[in-house]
């Protein structure tokens, strides 16, 4: 049989000598050149910003590049080229000029969209951020003003709301004339709001919004406002007529958080932060009565703003808030630097962008996305780009584009591929051939030429199926030309290749080569038994789904201690970690045998042994007695207090006879009952209970039993497990070659108790039996979680020892 080794996953750690020499070999290379600035051969001086564009009217998108020349600068719309034409034309500085913008939606194809500055050289390709242009629109009002009454003295407000690009400016009419923004008591809030403090009879009229941007002007509904006599001068509570809206907005935005509070007297607004920090002074302004404007808002001006209204003098407020979200563009906090690298070395670039939300990351090499895969590694949410094995393909510009909601930009940096003459060709003749289970011998030949200045030879392994960002290397010297890999998974697919190395550089890559590890049978599957009633059990163990891609699963035997063959094999799939069985002899000890197999044969057993009596003894030892009839239902609570009373009276009388005449006993209510019990079995320990018990002492003979050893009574031990050859029995061992071998499989069989010195040891906790010879390789087993009959299981086979069966002395109840 093979080899047993435990199903656990292993990560193949190189040999300590190679990984010492390893770091030796990338230090006899050269110095990497230092970073060659930020993308000097090929920038962007200026790219294209978002913008809006007015139907009909020309637009320009400027792009200035920086770099070696010659340099072409093409466009791209929504990731696609631009032709040149008459109606877009690229200038001499690299700009773009839509003549006559579109935004014809069934028509002709509008000139909305994503438009990116493309410029190339002989060192690569680089692309500009997205701008977005948009073309200038203005809706309907979807909100009008409503007409308003108002007491003289009170508040007035109108509304209006509507959509355009860029965003409208709003202003107000009264009787079709603009009023007058000098007024103290009249506050235009940008969004749209027009609020009148300190109500007059002269404010009464007709009120018309008006927006206006460069695609159009719009005038809402008239709203009438009336202001009625002045008010009755009684106390009102404060109150919010309106109050902050959640707002969204991008730094440098203003910050609009309305407050409009009504009461008499005039309530007293004030704003503070839900989180208790200072709203600050810088850029901060109050509008109107009570009305808070944030001007080149930041993320820190993000949190939650709260209103309160102030009865003048008193505690009396109200409150509403409102949520304010900032988001910030992409910007880099590390830019990628250009690198030089020899060719079969690795090469990385790190970009390092921040935002709100915080931005994604995507690589560009030479304009194309770039994704993981062959020797194209990403790491740390793309922010690192790793290239192993370089080569002259490799040789571009890589740009860093971080982009999220509230914008997007790029970062580039070139890569340079040194290739030196002479280095040697790669290896050749690359075999990988199986040796055990977790080993495979790789061997290679010489490169065919420039072989003087090998210093070594690093030997790159993963398994088949995983990415290349999980390989490993192994060094070995020059004058090796086969290496062992050991700690390998058993049945697993491995790829190899390798490249030699010599101070001016590494040669290209091997041909990569595949071999498989030979397979094995699995490990002993750890078991625990639970006693679930007086005829049944239940087994549990781990689950192994890999055994199911192994045309493999568990193998279960159970047999009672005394019988000579199982009951068996019970196939079970790699996916069950449990099976119940039940029907079984109360008064017997069984056997239990778990296995799995898969298709390089059946693993070794793991065994237990389990008591039912344990199970049956606690439920004839269940008291079937009442002694102290149920009241009955109706029964008052005063009369069980009273009953109460007797019974501790009676108790106490008890103990105090105990102590005085010395009685060593119990007192028993049900005294009758406890005479017709059968004579009690073997406790369970205090401390151990899962252990099972052999005690055969009776209660009557625990007297007699004093600090000095005594001899067990051998009846119980016969009743689990009897004598190998009774006078008249015929042998109980197998005989058969067909039935289960228990040595064997399980290392472990029914044992002959005849001989074995069994010394019982008195302790105040529990009694320990020992047996000296021949009755080596039985321990007791850890006792199960929930505390039911314990179980012996397989001991070591190994070595001679003790079988220790803890016994513990009888509890009194």
């Amino acid at each position: 049989m093979a080899v047993q080794r435990a199903a656990s996953p292993r990560r193949p750690p190189a040999p300590l000598w190679p990984r010492l020499l390893l770091p030796l070999l990338l230090l006899l290379l050269p110095a990497p050149s230092e970073g060659l600035g930020h993308s000097a051969e090929l920038a962007f001086a200026v790219e294209p910003s978002d913008d809006v564009a007015v139907p009909g009217q020309p637009i320009v998108l400027d792009c200035r590049v920086e770099g070696t020349p010659p340099v072409r600068i093409t466009w791209r719309k929504n990731g696609v080229e631009l032709p040149e034409s008459t109606h877009s034309t690229l200038l001499a500085n690299g700009s773009l000029m839509i003549r006559h913008f579109r935004l014809e939606p069934g028509g002709s194809p509008s000139d909305e969209g994503d438009y990116e500055c493309v410029a190339q050289n002989r060192f690569g390709l680089v692309v500009s951020r997205k701008a977005r242009i948009q073309a200038a629109t203005m809706s309907d009002f979807h909100v009008h003003p409503q007409a308003t009454v108002g007491e003289e003295g009170g508040v007035a407000r109108f509304q209006c709301q509507i959509h355009g690009l860029p965003k409208p400016l709003i202003t107000w009419e009264k009787n079709r004339v603009p009023i007058d923004t000098d007024n103290e008591r009249y506050t235009l809030l940008p969004k749209g709001v027009l609020q009148i403090t300190g109500l007059r009879a002269e404010d009464g009229g007709i009120f018309h919004c008006v927006a206006s941007n460069i695609a159009s002007i719009r005038i809402s509904h008239g709203a009438r406002l009336t202001v009625s006599g002045s008010g009755s001068g009684a106390y009102k509570e404060p109150a919010i007529l309106v109050g902050p809206e959640n707002l969204t907005l991008t730094v440098h935005q203003t910050a609009v958080l309305e407050c409009v509070a009504t009461g008499n007297p005039r309530p007293i607004v004030s704003w503070s932060r839900l989180d208790g920090r200072p709203i600050g002074v810088e850029g901060i302004q109050v509008l109107g009565t009570g009305n808070l404007i944030i001007s080149d808002v930041t993320v820190q001006h993000s949190g939650v703003y709260v209103c309160a209204a102030n009865r003048p003098g008193t505690r009396v407020r109200r409150t509403a808030q409102g949520r304010l979200v900032v988001q910030a563009p992409a910007e880099f906090v590390q830019h990628p630097q250009s690198i030089s690298r020899p060719a079969g070395t690795t090469a990385m670039f790190t970009c390092q962008a921040q935002g709100e939300p915080p931005p994604h990351v995507t690589w560009l090499k030479n304009g194309q996305v770039l994704g993981p895969g062959g020797h194209v590694r990403l790491k740390n949410n793309n922010s690192t780009l790793t290239i192993s094995g370089i080569g002259p393909e490799d040789e571009a510009i890589y740009q860093c584009v971080a982009e999220n909601s509230a914008g997007s930009s790029q970062a580039s940096a070139r890569l340079t591929v040194l290739w030196a003459e002479g280095l040697p060709g790669p290896p050749r003749n690359v075999r990988a051939v199986s040796v055990s289970s977790t080993e495979v011998r790789v061997s290679w030949s010489e490169p065919l030429a420039n072989t003087k200045e090998i210093i070594g030879y690093v030997l790159h392994i993963r398994k088949a199926a995983d990415p290349p960002e999980l390989e490993y290397q192994e060094a070995v010297s020059k004058s090796t030309f086969q290496h062992l890999v050991s700690d390998l998974e058993p049945s697993t697919a491995y790829s190899f290749y390798i490249k030699a190395y010599t101070p001016r550089g590494a040669s290209s890559a091997s041909v990569p080569t595949l071999a498989s590890t030979l397979g094995e049978a699995p490990a002993p599957p750890p078991l625990s038994v639970r006693v679930l009633g007086s005829s049944s059990l239940q087994l549990l163990w781990e689950p192994w789904p890999r055994l199911a891609q192994h045309e493999g699963g568990f193998k279960l035997f159970y047999r009672p201690a005394s019988k000579t063959s199982f009951t068996g094999p019970i196939l079970l799939p790699g996916t069950v970690s449990s099976y119940n069985l039940s029907q079984l002899d109360p008064t017997a000890v069984y056997e239990v045998k778990l296995l799995a197999y898969n298709q390089h044969g059946d693993g070794n057993a793991t065994v237990r042994f389990v008591s039912l009596r344990g199970a049956s003894e606690r439920t004839a030892l269940s008291p079937p007695c009442d002694c102290r009839k149920e009241e009955a239902a109706n029964q008052t609570s005063t009369t069980g207090i009273v009953i109460g009373i007797h019974i501790g009276v009676t108790c106490i009388i008890f103990c105090v006879l105990f102590l005085l005449f010395g009685q060593r006993g119990r007192v028993l209510l049900c005294k009758d009952v406890e005479n017709q019990l059968s004579p009690p079995q073997g406790p369970r320990s205090q401390r151990d209970p899962g252990i099972l018990a052999l005690n055969g002492a009776r209660r009557g003979q625990r007297g007699q039993l004093g600090r000095d050893e005594k001899r067990v009574d051998m009846k119980e031990l016969e009743q689990l497990f009897p004598p190998a050859s009774a006078a008249g029995q015929p042998d109980p061992r197998p005989t058969d070659p067909a039935a289960p071998a228990p040595c064997e499989e399980t290392q472990l069989s029914v044992l002959p108790l005849q001989g074995c010195g069994l010394m019982e040891g008195k302790t105040t906790e529990a009694k320990t039996t020992e047996a000296t010879a021949p009755c080596a390789g039985l321990a007791a087993a850890p006792p199960p979680p929930d505390g039911g009959p314990g179980l012996l299981s397989e001991g070591q086979a190994s070595r001679p020892a003790a079988a220790r069966v803890t016994q513990p002395a009888h509890s009194e109840q």
